[in-house]
């Protein structure tokens, strides 16, 4: 090795050292960076030059060369987190719109239908056994009118959580829009940046958070394209295709009442009408709950129905009666119009219009008030109804918060081995830091030692003797 060759060799030592130092640097500043993933200098030592004529045969590499700065991300555990993250979404939006609509319920509680109910056949026993007070008939009048209200107001949570709903899913598709339009930028930028010899870490960084998040929303799985750039596919379609974003939009219902017959979709918003056939995420959980068949509108569809057999069940014994005036076939509720549920309203203005006895019995019996009491028994019941409805959707909510729960622990733990690779290392990057540290004074005294080297032959050859 030549004395000048020694010199250069010192130097690309000093600058490795100098470049790892920086890159120890970006890792410290970046450690509470959230989506940073650690980075690393990649080196390879310069081999030795080809022997010449008049240099010996054995010679020493020439240096070290800095290849790069690798970012230390695993791409197999980035599409576990990508994975997982969409089978949570979906899971954890079915769990807290099922948990949202049990809470509706007010059950058990002494503002529920249960209570109504128990208030409402309570009357009637208390207007059987006391036939001709107003104070009686008056508290019927009442019990039925909150029950109707209660009805109605159930009906109405069931619109407001679905309208809320419908809205959300147009947030969430505008958010993957969004997400679409900077990964297709990024694209962009780190091929550019690639090409030119550049690090794009920090931009392949922003990227994959981006990507992670579209996956979470609408299940967007990842494909290399291989010249830097990536595709996000959406049910195997691309929202993102290089530096192309295809956006989404939804389509269908606007109303809970219009939800059967125009189903609330995701289409492609320059392919209108085509669906968009989501993996998982946010998105397809809010769609299942928004469906004709998902539990929204059957709970909605639960109150109608549940609205009309009250009517039915208590008109038809109360058609059988008498009022104080000899007055029969009266109808004690009515459904007025549809929705049934918020059509539904007391016919008796007042106490002369309860026929609470039988026919001929005379103004003070009480037998049909008792039998319409008596409807709150039995298998065929409307408290058995309300019972069996709520306990279907309180084991519904359950099985799916466990599940919820199940999912968003598998994405935890996917998160959990992504940084155990990634994320910085505090201990490691002062650890590195020493050891670029000691790397750069070590290269520097070799510059040191070859400068004084050079001074010597230069300086002072062929002045012996003087």
């Amino acid at each position: 090795m030549s004395t000048f060759s020694g010199l250069n060799t010192a130097y690309t030592g000093l600058v490795a050292a100098s470049r790892g130092l920086d890159v120890v640097g970006q890792n410290i500043a970046n450690a509470n960076t959230d989506g940073y993933t650690r980075q690393r200098v990649d080196t390879s030592a310069a081999h030795a030059v080809r022997a010449g004529m008049f240099s010996g045969p054995v010679r020493p590499g020439q240096g070290v060369f800095v290849d790069g700065i690798a970012r230390l991300g695993d791409a197999h555990l980035d599409a576990r987190v990508r994975v997982t993250g969409a089978a949570s979404g979906f899971a954890t939006t079915r769990a807290e719109a099922l948990a949202a609509l049990e809470t509706t319920l007010n059950e058990p509680g002494e503002n529920g239908i249960s209570a109504g109910l128990g208030e409402f056949w309570a009357s009637w026993q208390n207007l059987a056994n006391n036939t001709g007070k107003v104070s009686s008939a008056t508290v019927v009048l009442d019990a039925a009118g909150v029950l109707s209200n209660r009805i109605a107001t159930g009906y109405r949570e069931t619109q407001a959580q679905w309208g809320s709903l419908r809205r959300s899913t147009e947030a969430m598709v505008a958010e993957v829009n969004s997400a679409a339009v900077r990964i297709a930028e990024l694209n962009v930028a780190i091929r550019t940046t690639t090409a030119a010899g550049t690090s794009a870490n920090e931009l392949i960084d922003q990227r994959a958070q981006l990507a992670a998040s579209v996956a979470s929303l609408a299940g967007g799985t990842v494909r290399d394209a291989g010249d830097g750039t990536i595709d996000v596919l959406i049910g195997g379609n691309a929202l993102v295709s290089g530096d192309t974003a295809r956006p989404l939009q939804v389509a269908g219902a606007r109303g809970l009442e219009g939800a059967a017959a125009d189903v609330v979709r995701v289409e492609w918003a320059h392919r209108p009408g085509v669906p968009a056939a989501l993996d998982g995420g946010e998105i397809a959980g809010a769609l299942t709950m928004l469906a004709a068949t998902g539990a929204i509108a059957e709970a909605a569809g639960f109150y109608n129905t549940f609205a009309q057999d009250l009517a039915s069940q208590v008109n038809a014994v109360h058609r059988t009666g008498a009022t104080a005036d000899g007055r029969t076939g009266l109808d004690f509720f009515t459904v007025f119009g549809d929705p049934a549920a918020l059509n539904l309203g007391v016919v008796p203005g007042g106490e002369e219009d309860i026929a609470a006895a039988s026919p001929g019995a005379g103004a003070l019996d009480g037998s049909i008030a008792d039998a319409v009491a008596g409807l709150g028994a039995g298998a065929a019941s409307p408290d058995s109804a309300w019972t069996a409805f709520v306990t279907e959707l309180g084991s519904e909510t359950q099985t799916t918060l466990k599940a919820a729960t199940l999912a968003g622990l598998a994405a935890s733990s996917a998160v959990e081995r992504q940084l155990s690779g990634s994320a910085v290392s505090m201990d490691e990057e002062q650890l590195n830091l020493l050891t670029f540290q000691h790397a750069y004074q070590g290269a520097a005294r070799v510059m040191t030692a070859v400068d004084q080297m050079l001074d010597t032959l230069i300086n002072r050859t062929g002045i012996v003797g003087r």
